[in-house]
């Protein structure tokens, strides 16, 4: 037997535990509990700690546990401290979601996170310590938008400018604008400056900043624009957070707006050593750098421009100190750092194709360029999704690769295919809701649950459809991100005028808009009244009547009351003798309410005005006012119905980030989807925001997607025929399956739709002038009553909804042609003869063309020719 120490020597080779054997399993059993479960993707993007890094994730691909199990990991391996740590999130539900999750894996560790928040909330945080270099105490207040709108008319009225023509709120908007740019009053171009207020918008923003300082505050948008001059105008503040903040991570990064961005850029350089004087982040004539497939966006003075210096550009490039920034930026704005400096260990979580909130600010370049800014950054790619099934996948991915500004990633599923999208059409909106209506009926009859049923709107006024349907079929429903139809402020001031109207009684209605819109009647005299009334036990309407024949309201009070007053008795006799829609369009007119929104700057205005027009839609299925009225107080009463399951009612905006089983995606049709409002306002990047909001409502869905197009839809009060959205056309066929609506009211044929129910719409002909869907009111009720006259597919041309025969009123309310109201004729003669001419307070001068009965047509020499009734208007 050979001595151990006598064995040749041959080297004895590196051991690695066996994969599956012993060792392997024994030490994954010792290693973190977080990262199991993760993929190989996943799990680079944790471990991927040293430098930049874009964890580009797609919808269902699990970011934020990649995000959460990150922190996780950095804390566990020693790299940082929680306080060394700055995570940033956009909205405080988030951060509340990521302090559960970090809790669950570490225990205590999270408490020891101050740095953890969205970004406003970091940003105050910093201000307060550092108040006094930007002018404020470290108690100074943070202005709501109803203070800031408060402060902007002082200024106004200060400045000689009629907010009327100028509103306070529009100013507001646009400084709002300006700070989410990162521009300060003198950084704003002049041609944006000029826009508002004869050219003295630059100087009111001034202006507002200096009152701001001396009232000690600032609002929302200074908690960033502020923490920026600070850090730029303070090299050591700034150096002592870049010290600070070893890791820093952001979620969402693709909805960063620019001072979002320049107030990361400024953290994310390695700190400078001290004595190292600040140079130009970004000197604005500088092109940008050309990232492949990306569209450009027209407004060239939001463009962001990266720094290369011109003597050392392959220096600057490979040191990682290559900034963007804002053109208006000088060159003495912001830091840059030696070019030895590592880069910093930031890393940036989203996704291109989720970008959907450029109405507010957000820039989809900033995740586009990650690779430009910092130079050497890994980018990792999720895409293994594990919400949707293979077909749902495969048409939003090849949907969205349509779009040429993206980075670029193809979604998949180790799931089944499941079923294919669906899409079908349908005669008009009514018909959509209740195709799906149905569609939902037999979900629930099939036992799923109803919290997983979602319908996803491009625009609130189509929920108004759908929650009526709902009421009908006893379907309980929620919306998400907003009041139901009925309940959202707008809706509820309008039906208030109305129940007056209906009921002088009313006092709840009676009080919601006696100031709506602003009449100089405030608290003290509705304190009046209410005490008027209760002695002498009258309601508060008769109470106003009472008191603007005494002396003890001031004379400009008891004008504005006994105007309204006059208003509704006006309205009321009206009443009688006007259709109860163009009742509304008057009262709302008249009243100033239109006027008042119109006049509103804010974001939500247009979408309140369109809500409007769609209450005034939604009346015409009734026979009156008071069948109207009752209607709404039945679905009203369903809010004291409590139910566990509910359908998901809400915006393709509010949406994201949810998900649901089933989810139905109604209204793609162009103009609506995608909107024409964008496109018209941003042209091709318009485009593609909204395929990515298409894009987004489609991965909602976990099992099926169903989207709807209708061929008929009102849309600011006018029917008009619709063409299929473009989207549709960028489905792959091979996973859409085109199906037949359930809702159909029977236009084919009184059995329903038949397989060629698109076929023959030109034998409709091109002279109609109705609706569609009066057209498919008028066709039933002759097939009901045995005089069809129908051809297959649609109507001769000679069996017109207009013909007197078959056409059935009393139940569908008054006609509208175009969107215009035909008043009944109640059968009495005018005293009006052709060519009278006359005067209409609305429409303005005019001849009359036609008479029939009390019922004129009038050529007004502005409007055009209208039908409007003989009682509203005189002899010119």
């Amino acid at each position: 037997m050979t001595e151990p120490s006598k064995l040749p020597h041959h080297g004895v080779p590196e051991h690695q535990p066996a994969a599956g054997g012993i060792a392997a399993r024994a030490r994954a059993a010792a290693g973190p509990q977080y990262l199991n479960g993760l993929n190989p993707e996943q799990r680079e993007a944790v471990e991927t700690l040293d430098g930049p890094v874009l964890v580009l994730a797609g919808a269902g691909t699990g970011k934020t546990r990649v995000l959460t199990t990150r922190i996780a990991h950095i804390l566990s391996q020693g790299r940082a401290r929680p306080h060394e740590i700055l995570s940033v999130t956009f909205t405080n539900k988030a951060a509340r979601e990521m302090k559960l999750r970090l809790g669950q894996m570490l225990g205590q560790a999270v408490e020891g996170m101050p740095w953890l928040g969205t970004f406003h909330s970091i940003g105050g945080r910093i201000l307060r310590i550092h108040a006094e270099l930007v002018q404020l105490k470290s108690n100074f207040t943070v202005l709501d938008v109803d203070d800031q709108v408060r402060l902007l008319k002082q200024l106004l009225q200060a400045e000689n400018i009629d907010d009327k023509r100028w509103p306070a709120r529009m100013l507001a908007g646009l400084i709002d604008g300006w700070k989410n740019r990162g521009l300060a009053p003198s950084q704003v171009p002049s041609g944006e400056a000029a826009m508002f207020g004869n050219g003295k918008g630059g100087k009111l923003y001034a202006s507002y900043q200096e009152r701001l300082k001396i009232l000690n505050a600032a609002d929302f948008g200074d908690l960033l624009l502020e923490n920026i001059r600070l850090f730029r105008e303070n090299p050591d503040v700034l150096r002592q957070y870049q010290n600070r903040f070893k890791f820093i991570l952001v979620d969402e990064y693709q909805d960063t707006n620019v001072a979002q961005y320049l107030w990361l850029r400024l953290l994310s350089q390695a700190p400078s050593r001290p004595g190292v004087p600040l140079s130009a982040i970004i000197p604005g004539d500088i092109d940008p750098p050309v990232i492949p497939g990306r569209v450009e966006d027209a407004n060239s003075d939001v463009q962001l421009h990266i720094e290369e210096s011109r003597d050392d550009k392959d220096s600057t490039r490979n040191s990682g100190s290559a900034l963007s920034a804002h053109p208006g930026m000088t060159e003495a704005a912001a830091p840059t750092v030696p070019s030895s400096s590592p880069p910093k260990n930031i890393c940036c979580v989203g996704d291109d194709d989720q970008s959907i909130y450029g109405w507010r600010g957000a820039e989809v370049d900033n995740i586009l360029r990650f690779e430009h800014d910092f130079p050497g950054a890994k980018v990792i790619r999720l895409e293994r999704n594990y919400r949707s099934t293979g077909h749902i996948l495969a048409a939003a991915s090849h949907l969205i690769a349509h779009n040429e500004g993206r980075l670029g990633k193809t979604l998949r599923t180790e799931d089944v295919d499941g079923e294919k999208v669906t899409v079908t059409g349908s005669w008009d909106s009514e018909e959509e809701a209740r195709a799906i209506g149905e569609e939902i009926e037999e979900l629930q009859r099939a036992g799923e649950n109803l919290n997983e049923v979602a319908i996803l709107v491009r625009a609130s006024f189509q929920m108004r459809e759908f929650e009526d349907r709902f009421v009908t079929l006893g379907l309980p429903y929620r919306v998400i991100g907003g009041p139901r139809f009925y309940e959202r402020a707008e809706i509820r001031d309008a039906l208030a005028y109305l129940r007056v109207i209906n009921s002088p009684a009313d006092d709840l209605a009676f009080e919601r808009i006696v100031n709506v819109p602003k009449r100089g009647l405030g608290d003290a005299t509705v304190q009046l009244l209410h005490d008027h009334a209760r002695k002498r036990r009258t309601p508060l309407f008769e109470a106003a009547r009472a008191v603007v024949e005494t002396d003890e309201l001031k004379p400009k009070a008891r004008g504005a009351l006994r105007d309204l007053i006059l208003q509704f008795d006006r309205w009321r006799a009206q009443r009688e003798v006007t259709a109860h829609t163009e009742l509304a369009e008057i009262v709302l007119d008249e009243s100033g309410y239109t006027e008042m929104w119109q006049k509103d700057r804010s974001a939500d205005a247009a979408g309140r005005l369109d809500n409007l027009k769609e209450l005034v839609r939604s009346m015409e299925e009734f026979e009156n006012l008071q069948g109207f009225l009752e209607h709404i107080s039945l679905v009203m009463d369903r809010d004291g119905e409590a139910s566990d399951e509910a359908v998901s009612l809400m915006t393709l905006h509010s949406a994201k980030g949810l998900e649901f089983d089933n989810v139905f995606l109604p209204g793609w049709e162009e103009g609506l989807f995608p909107s024409q409002r964008t496109l018209d306002e941003q042209g091709r990047a318009g485009l593609e925001e909204e395929r990515r909001l298409a894009h987004v409502g489609l991965t909602r869905a976990r099992r099926r997607a169903k989207l709807y197009f209708a061929t008929n839809r009102r849309i600011h009060g006018t029917w008009s025929t619709t063409i299929p959205s473009r989207f549709l056309d960028e489905l792959p066929s091979a996973n859409v399956e085109i199906t037949e609506s359930k809702g159909g009211s029977g236009w084919g044929g009184t059995g329903g739709y038949g397989p060629s129910r698109f076929d023959n719409v030109e034998s409709f002909g091109s002279s109609y002038t109705t609706p569609g869907w009066q057209r498919a009111q008028a066709n039933r009720n002759r097939s009901q009553g045995g005089r069809s006259g129908q051809a297959r597919g649609g109507f001769e041309e000679n069996q017109s909804s207009f013909s007197s025969s078959g056409f059935s009123r009393n139940k569908r309310g008054p006609i509208v042609i175009e969107g215009e109201l035909v008043a009944k004729s109640t059968g009495t003669v005018s005293e009006f003869s052709l060519d009278d001419r006359v005067f209409h307070q609305k429409f303005g001068y005019g001849h009359v063309v036609k008479i029939d009965g009390n019922k004129l047509t009038i050529a007004f020499e502005k409007a055009g020719e209208k039908k409007v009734v003989d009682s509203f208007v005189e002899r010119a």
